[in-house]
């Protein structure tokens, strides 16, 4: 059994890497590596023998060289035989790789950190790559019977968010014509090279500017690509991945507006451009925001016109009523023995149609208590319309002044 002493800090030239090191690390992975370090500190020591021979911890000693570190913490190792040691460094690197991640866990924890504003490439996770896969994103299980959920799972079964023909035009082209007015450019050099079927490493760029909204799954690599190649692009991007280009030499336009699009997922939207000044980091586009979203908006008229209409009873109560509810600050409960699950309404039942994540048949003490909450959330919806009203007047008034 190996005997393990106390940390203690060694010069990088006494130690000795492996010679036969199976495992290699690329310049990228040592860089992150490095950037981890910079971050949190050597946390992690290395693991060597009492020749100062490096049993774990060589990708580690790599960063340390790359950082211009003269010493590293170490652990002193005794007791292993040489054939265990070639063995341990071996099963150091391979045993970390059988692991599988919890992914609902994963994304609470990267949703954390881009809550609260931390770079999450240091944790070794891109989250347009790694977070935004369709296989990792979506539990694509499907309720027997249940078509209307079944249908809202369908329009995320393929990326098409990312392609030409399902971007709505009027979205695009308000967008095309944002940038060819804030960049003093010509609208006819725009180039769309993502559809379906299409490589978009092979297109001719010559005097092109990307202007186009990619696969978000590979969004960084596109990126990457486009900086590399010095080709000027203004992408579309989804506002939870923003934090990952703080590192690269592009402007995050921090737009935040929701767009619908063809096949009708929602995305919080924002876009990442090269085509700022190199200082700028980050900008608002107020005027942007407000385009793209009475564009979107007219969309969304659109589709409630095709929808059925269902109006429900006093006696029943869906989520999405008491999700308005918690919107406008009012605090509403259910009793069990006052309530019953349905999940349809006779009206809807003859269409087919379902409600969404289910409703509460309400008895009648319930259904005055409902009452009584839609006019307290009809109230609160009239009092922050006021307020909005009001912003927009002192608002005009100050440019007039």
């Amino acid at each position: 059994m190996a005997k393990i002493d106390k940390v203690q800090e060694v010069s990088l030239r006494k130690l000795h890497p492996y010679p036969n090191n199976a495992k290699k690390h690329s310049a990228d992975q040592v860089q992150k590596i490095a950037d981890s370090i910079s971050e949190f500190g050597f946390l992690s020591p290395c693991l060597i023998d009492k020749e100062y021979n490096v049993i774990a911890g060589h990708g580690r000693l790599q960063a340390a060289e790359l950082l211009g570190m003269r010493s590293v913490p170490c652990v002193f190792i005794e007791g292993l035989t040489e054939r265990q040691k070639r063995a341990y460094i071996l099963a150091d690197n391979k045993l970390t790789e059988l692991g599988e991640w919890d992914q609902v866990l994963l994304n609470e924890e990267l949703a954390f950190l881009q809550d609260e504003d931390f770079d999450v490439e240091l944790t070794g996770f891109e989250i347009s790559g790694d977070w935004f896969s369709e296989r990792e994103r979506w539990d694509n299980s499907r309720e027997e019977g249940n078509e209307e959920y079944n249908a809202f799972l369908d329009k995320f079964e393929d990326p098409k968010t990312t392609d030409d023909c399902y971007t709505p035009d009027n979205i695009y082209e308000a967008l095309a014509d944002w940038v060819r007015n804030e960049y003093n450019v010509n609208k006819a050099d725009f180039i769309r090279p993502f559809y379906p079927g299409g490589d978009y490493q092979s297109e001719d760029y010559t005097g092109k500017i990307v202007v186009d909204n990619p696969p978000f799954s590979i969004l960084a690599q596109i990126v990457n690509f486009y900086v590399e190649k010095k080709i000027p692009f203004f992408l579309f991007a989804p506002a939870v991945t923003l934090m990952n280009y703080t590192r690269k030499p592009v402007t995050v336009v921090c737009a935040y507006c929701v767009i619908t699009y063809e096949n009708g997922a929602s995305v919080n939207t924002s876009f990442v451009t090269n085509m700022e000044p190199f200082e700028i980091v980050r900008r608002t586009a107020p005027d942007l925001y407000k385009l793209l979203d009475e564009e979107n908006e007219k969309n969304l008229a659109k589709l409630r016109k095709n929808l059925p209409k269902y109006s429900f009873p006093d006696q029943v109560v869906t989520r999405a009523i008491m999700g308005r509810w918690s919107k406008y600050g009012i605090d509403q409960k259910f009793r069990r023995d006052e309530s019953v699950t349905i999940d349809a309404l006779d009206a809807m039942k003859e269409r087919g149609k379902r409600i969404y994540g289910d409703g509460l048949l309400l008895s009648e003490k319930a259904a005055a208590e409902k009452a009584a909450a839609e006019k307290a959330a009809a109230t609160q919806w009239e009092l922050s319309r006021r307020e909005w009203d009001i912003v927009h007047t002192l608002g005009g008034e100050n440019d007039q002044a």
